[in-house]
């Protein structure tokens, strides 16, 4: 099988490590393991396989961030539920919506099984949401599944409970599956923490989630999939048996007792995000060269950059001259912008280095100069 260079992976392996002030972040700081409450049942547990498609108290604990019972299976972070879900749903020549910007998976993947990929850009002047009657016309009665991010990464949008609703009945209208990335669900700067998750108000509607975001624990390499429809998990467990297994039975307790005490990581967390996003608006304020529509949730920023260098090379020499790594824009399919996480260490130091680099930036002759 062949398929697309993963653009945003591939940025990241190459300049994150070197960065001295890391933007190109998604997660808010990690957990240390001593930040878990947990007992010496710890050193009681058996490194074999463990339960093939997660623990019952893991699925029990996954269970309580949703309205309705769900159908659950616990796979290698949400990159693995993602691919899962492709590989069980998709056949070569179906036809594929898929709502960027967004994480590359959502297109590529299902371009590599040979279907027909039509992406819906999100444009910056609807506050990065879809346009109800564009989304109704690009989706289509041959249309097999819609992706969509929500909240969203990179642009910090977050589809309203009416909207989500509004989508579904286009998608129902039409017999159309969606899959909801969820990975930044429960991290809404406005309104209720957590959105409706699409496995809960549609039959067809397939939810992922994950650790990484929400629950500061990407180490853990745990994520789900969750949907209504038995039949769908089942069909995802074949595949899975071919990939993966079972998860670390460490990673499964862990992950456990996380969302056991999901509400003071939640508390934690937003603290932070706050914290961040006033950080951003301040910078947003002294910095004329740079505008972007301010997240509503999850912990990135899609910036749009007041300067006619594309985006590769601007975020070269910006980590080059500054120290700050950005991801650019066109890794997201969305040149001219960079995506910078605003819960980041360091966030202070890092905007103010990026803030004097654009306000003496100029750029001469196909090379970079400082006024």
């Amino acid at each position: 099988m062949k398929i697309a260079a993963f653009k945003i992976e591939e940025w990241m392996n190459k300049y994150e490590a070197s960065a001295k002030y890391d933007l190109t972040t998604t997660c808010i700081s990690p957990l240390c393991i001593n930040e878990l409450n947990f007992s010496q049942e710890i050193f009681d547990i058996k490194l074999g396989y463990g339960d093939i498609t997660g623990s019952e108290r893991l699925k029990t604990a996954i269970q309580t961030l949703y309205e309705t019972k769900q159908n659950i299976t616990v796979t290698h972070g949400a990159i693995g539920a993602n691919q899962l879900v492709f590989l069980s749903l998709l056949e070569k020549g179906d036809e594929v919506v898929s709502i960027v910007p967004t994480y590359q998976q959502h297109y590529s993947i299902p371009e590599s099984l040979g279907c027909n990929v039509k992406l819906y850009f999100l444009k910056e002047e609807n506050n990065w949401l879809p346009d109800l009657e564009e989304l109704d016309e690009i989706i289509t009665p041959k249309t097999k599944l819609l992706c969509l991010n929500n909240p969203n990464n990179p642009t910090g949008s977050v589809i309203p409970d009416w909207m989500l609703e509004k989508i579904t009945e286009i998608a129902e209208r039409k017999n159309v599956w969606i899959l909801s990335d969820e990975v930044y669900r429960g991290l809404n700067l406005i309104g209720k923490p957590y959105s409706r998750s699409i496995a809960d108000i549609y039959d067809k509607g397939i939810s992922v989630g994950s650790m990484s975001k929400t629950y500061s624990l990407p180490g853990l390499r745990v994520g789900w999939i969750t949907s209504a429809r038995e039949d769908l998990i089942n069909e995802i467990n074949h595949q899975r048996q071919y990939n993966t297994i079972s998860i670390s039975a460490l990673d499964d307790y862990f992950a456990a007792i996380a969302l056991e005490q999901k509400d003071c990581i939640a508390e934690r967390n937003f603290k932070i995000m706050q914290n961040g996003l006033s950080i951003l608006k301040n910078w947003l304020d002294t910095t004329p060269k740079v505008r972007c529509i301010l997240p509503k949730g999850g912990t990135t920023v899609l910036l749009k950059y007041n300067v006619n260098v594309p985006s590769r090379e601007f975020c070269r020499d910006v980590q080059k001259t500054t120290g700050v790594a950005l991801l650019p824009g066109e890794t997201l399919e969305m040149e001219g912008y960079v995506r910078a996480g605003f819960c980041a260490e360091n966030l202070i130091p890092a905007l103010q280095k990026l803030g004097e680099y654009l306000n003496n930036f100029r750029y001469q002759n196909q090379r970079f100069e400082k006024a």
